[in-house]
């Protein structure tokens, strides 16, 4: 399957209530011809469906989810239409949209001038449809309200829909249970049967029919969910009482009204609380995508317009002024000002900018007014990547979920099976009541939980890669927590990584003239080389606004340095080799200077004047702030600290030695950096590795962790497991705190799950009743039920809080500071 052909997307699906709901989707769509991969997320409601596009489309994908029973949930915008004259307008418009790739639906109003647009983002945008329109020869004259209906507006209204309905159960239940009380005490069985039948009936019927419909959908698809036993739990709660009330087969002893209602209605609570509940794992994705704001400021013609942020082309002229977000990627073209960017760096002062400077999407402007040219915008904004990179990472699973799924698979029949046999061994052998047996079988039905099981790995999960957005920890997929949990080893490349990865200047010794006029011919010479070290010297004459004069008979030598005329004079800039090989004086006190720069890791330069040194400057890649604290922490984990450098032997033992690391590797090609992973790997080692250059792409790819600095390559960052946005590599620590703190969690939710249904299920199918008349009510099963998931998810959001101890030590250290 190429590439081109193969397409990644995610569909919010509505109405899922249990895992075994996330395993029918997936079933079904794994059916379809042209369908590589599904992964259906239960915990955050969304499915990721890898599919080959010139077999199959979207609209097939989610009838296909529609015919299962559940609701893809899509994104909507209404779009103002200018140029319609008729009817024939409409159905042009409405049939040349919905042959787009990623239009679901569209409704073309005549008489208001507008169409719905029903569309999933991920295949095209709101460019695409306005490109569409205007090509017909009609206006796109903007967005009416909202840019989009957020999913969370059909998520609120199901809501209500469940309290209007848990309302109402528990006071028509509570009603039914005073009744049922009333009839025992004076003994009015006659009438009053008949009067809970003509008021619980409607009231049931309206609680329990979603559950109902659902189990029913369930059945056709041939597949059992926990709607299917609560189904079976209350229907036969129901009719046993409506047979007891008429005297069918069963007596009045068996009125189970109000336990029909209230369990309907606990049922129905565990939905609304565990819905309540999910909705906050994700809020970390909410918080990102809320840093975008929904218009913008565009200059054209002089004039000044503001506009929804979709229709921000490439190449426009953005004003933003003080206090205004940043609405997408972009280069200051005007203006000064200081920029907040902590949610991308992290850090807490804000950043200078002017012109050339350049802007990123979410951070805010503080100060200054500031005009830029838009050079990324939509989802191309590295906001937007943040945000699909952490949706993609939540729908990932890691394997410990194979485990629950396993067990999940085989629950509902195991339950189903217990559940009878229960009902079966208190009636006919241990000769119980009907009644009670009946209590029994629906109780056992009702109080069993996958959904616990099912929620323990993916809440954690998704919580906890939320988590890691906000600390500016970027975990592309799920299976990074495992593996940080077995890791052994970890190589880390020195440039970009340990140190900054840019030349600085350390020492300037000047010999017999002052330090600026050695800078001012040294920066002269250099201002004709495009060498970095070049580079470096003359952003520092730059720094001290020293001026330069012009260079005759310029000569670059390659690997040794440089050399050029002025006033008669020849001056030399380069290493040892070039000014020997020149004949120029070097006594020994200089050459004992330059062999102690050397052992301490630093670039040598020597400037001569004609035959005679004039000075030194040395140049180093200065080490990180952080560097020797997170390696000292990556000890303490007990891991292996290797180095990579393609430096010489000297620096590298030099800058190892600084660091506290005893393992490094000099003089490494780019090429070896993936064979020395694959080595370790070979011995059986589990191995992260650090980068952030182009070179670092394949080790970072062949290790099995790769973790790139977010200041780095597009393609180091694409080829990492983690992305380190601050571009620090005690976050690399954080990383493998908060991922040991995730498992933890998942374990923690996994043994509770499993404690749950192994101590009540066999509770409640009446274990302990001969020996301490100990059982449970069905309502009482419900509601415990519903609280079993509710307990699994509220742990996963405990992770919201986390923040790994490393980071809240360098955290308290920059706000004393």
């Amino acid at each position: 399957m190429s590439e081109e052909k193969e397409h990644r997307i995610h569909i919010k699906i509505g109405g899922m209530s249990c895992v075994n709901c996330a395993k029918t989707i997936e079933k079904s769509l794994k059916k379809l011809n042209g369908v590589k991969n599904v992964n259906v997320n239960f915990a955050n409601e969304y499915a990721e469906i890898v599919y080959q596009k010139d077999l199959l489309n979207y609209k097939t994908i989610k009838q296909t989810i529609k015919n299962t029973g559940y609701e893809p949930l899509d994104e909507k915008i209404i779009v103002k239409i200018g140029g319609m004259s008729c009817a024939s307008c409409v159905k042009v418009i409405e049939k040349a949209l919905s042959k787009k790739e990623g239009i679901v639906d569209v409704k073309v109003n005549l008489s208001t001038e507008t169409a719905q647009i029903t569309y999933i983002s991920e295949l095209l945008d709101i460019q695409d449809i306005k490109r569409t329109i205007e090509n017909l020869g009609y206006q796109f004259l903007g967005i009416v309200g909202q840019k989009r209906e957020i999913i969370e507006d059909d998520v609120r209204k199901e809501l209500k829909k469940k309290l209007k309905r848990i309302i109402v159960g528990a006071i028509v239940g509570l009603l039914l249970l005073i009744i049922s009380y009333i009839s025992k005490i004076y003994n009015l069985s006659y009438n009053l049967p008949y009067l809970m039948f003509i008021i619980s009936t409607p009231i049931f019927v309206y609680i329990s029919s979603p559950i109902f419909k659902a189990g029913f959908i369930s059945l056709r698809n041939k597949s059992l969910n926990m709607d299917v036993m609560y189904s079976m739990g209350i229907g036969i709660a129901f009719i046993s009482s409506i047979m007891g009330t008429f005297n069918i087969i069963l007596d009045r002893k068996f009125l189970f009204y109000d336990t029909a209602i209230l369990l309907a209605t606990f049922l129905t609570l565990g939905r609304y609380l565990e819905t309540k509940a999910k909705r906050k794992t994700s809020k970390a994705i909410q918080k990102l995508i809320e840093l975008q704001p929904p218009t913008a400021i565009k200059i054209e013609n002089g004039e000044q317009k503001e506009i929804p942020i979709d229709l921000v082309n490439v190449g426009d002229l953005i004003l933003i002024r003080p206090g205004d977000k940043v609405p997408v990627d972009g280069i200051v073209i005007e203006g000064e000002s200081y920029v907040d960017e902590s949610m991308v760096t992290g850090e807490p002062i804000p950043n200078f900018k002017t012109i050339g400077s350049k802007l990123i999407a979410g951070t805010i402007n503080t100060k200054g007014v500031l005009k830029i040219r838009a050079e990324k915008v939509g989802k191309d904004t590295l906001l937007s990547q943040i945000i699909k990179l952490v949706q993609e990472a939540q729908s990932s699973q890691p394997k410990i979920q194979k485990l629950a799924d396993r067990i999940v698979s085989y629950f509902i029949p195991v339950v189903l099976t217990i559940a009878i046999t229960a009902f079966l061994i208190w009636y006919f052998i241990l000769g119980a009541q009907l009644n009670f047996a009946l209590t029994i079988l629906i109780s056992t039905l009702v109080v069993a939980c996958p959904c616990a099981l099912g929620l323990a790995t993916p809440t954690a999960v998704t919580v906890g890669i939320g988590r890691g957005a906000e600390l500016g920890i970027l975990i592309k997929k799920s299976e990074v927590f495992e593996l940080s949990n077995k890791l052994k080893t970890i190589i880390l490349d020195k440039t970009g990584t340990i140190t900054k990865g840019k030349p600085e200047i350390i020492d300037i010794i000047s010999i017999g003239i002052k330090e600026d006029e050695l800078l001012q011919i040294c920066a002269s010479l250099e201002h004709n080389s495009s060498h970095p070290i070049a580079e470096t010297i003359l952003k520092k004459a730059k720094e001290k606004n020293i001026s330069l004069f012009p260079i005759n008979k310029f000569q670059s030598i390659a690997g040794k340095g440089i050399i050029g005329y002025y006033n008669k004079n020849k001056y030399i800039v380069g290493n040892i080799e070039l000014l020997k090989q020149f004949k120029v004086q070097i006594n020994e006190d200089i050459s004992k200077q330059i062999e102690s720069f050397n052992t301490e890791g630093k670039t040598v330069i020597l400037i001569a004047k004609n035959q005679n040194i004039i000075g030194i400057i040395t140049v180093a890649d200065s080490i990180k702030e952080n560097s020797i604290s997170s390696i000292k922490e990556l000890k303490k984990l007990g891991l292996r600290v290797v180095m990579l450098t393609g430096d010489n032997e000297v620096t590298a033992k030099t800058i190892a030695k600084i660091v506290g690391i005893d393992d490094f590797k000099a003089n490494v090609l780019p090429q070896e950096k993936s064979e020395i992973v694959k080595k370790f790997q070979e011995k059986g080692n589990i191995v992260a590795f650090v980068g952030d250059g182009i070179n670092d792409a394949p080790a970072l790819a062949q290790s099995d962790i790769g973790i790139a600095m977010g200041g780095g390559t597009d393609i180091a960052i694409e080829s990492g497991d983690i992305v380190l946005m601050k571009n620090n590599l005690i976050d690399a620590v954080g990383a493998i705190y908060l991922s040991k703190k995730v498992m933890s969690k998942i374990k923690q939710n996994l043994f509770w799950a499993f404690a749950y249904n192994s101590i009540l299920i066999p509770v409640a199918a009446g274990i302990l009743y001969p020996f301490f008349k100990v059982g449970f009510k069905p309502e009482l099963a419900g509601l415990a039920m519903a609280l079993s998931s509710i307990t699994v998810v509220s742990l996963s959001l405990l992770l919201k809080k986390y923040t790994p101890p490393v980071l809240k030590t360098i955290n308290s250290t920059q706000k004393n500071n």
